[in-house]
């Protein structure tokens, strides 16, 4: 366990070091002073200032092999069983404030410091050309090239 531990550490200081300063994006900071074991390495993309929403970051990483997901997507209130035994659970809940512009990178044993900085580069890319990036995902998705699931 500890190695584990330690591998999903270093990714994520990797991450952290790779994607400071990128525009828009905002990696969701771990207390270094509790204990964890670093398991999801979570982005906060602020459309705004990245030029792409959440969803189209995702399209771009997955085209690149990088299988980046939606972090707790669906909220637990709409999925089966809850939805069917409490339909008035989500009532009042912001789930889609706090849900929509997060995404999860992959970590773990698997992932070397080498493809984590790749990573980080086309993200910078993607938001440093975020305009004819977005127009070229928009054209796909007319053409019936993409799936945004």
């Amino acid at each position: 366990m500890g190695e584990f531990i330690r591998v999903n550490r270093r990714n994520y200081a990797c991450y952290r070091s790779a994607l400071r300063g990128a525009a828009g994006i905002r990696l969701l900071q771990h207390d270094e002073s509790q204990p964890c074991n670093y398991h999801y390495i979570v982005l906060e993309i602020d459309e705004d200032h990245a030029g792409l929403s959440r969803d189209e970051l995702k399209e771009i990483l997955w085209c690149e092999n990088v299988l980046a997901r939606r972090y707790f997507y669906p909220g637990c209130h709409r999925m089966k069983p809850y939805c069917d035994l409490f339909p008035l659970a989500g009532r009042g809940c912001r789930d889609r404030a706090a849900v929509l512009p997060v995404l999860c990178l992959p970590t773990g044993t698997a992932v070397t410091v080498d493809d984590i900085e790749a990573l980080c580069r086309i993200i910078r890319f993607s938001t440093s050309n975020a305009a004819e990036i977005g127009a070229r995902l928009a054209g796909r998705r007319l053409a019936g090239g993409v799936r945004t699931s």
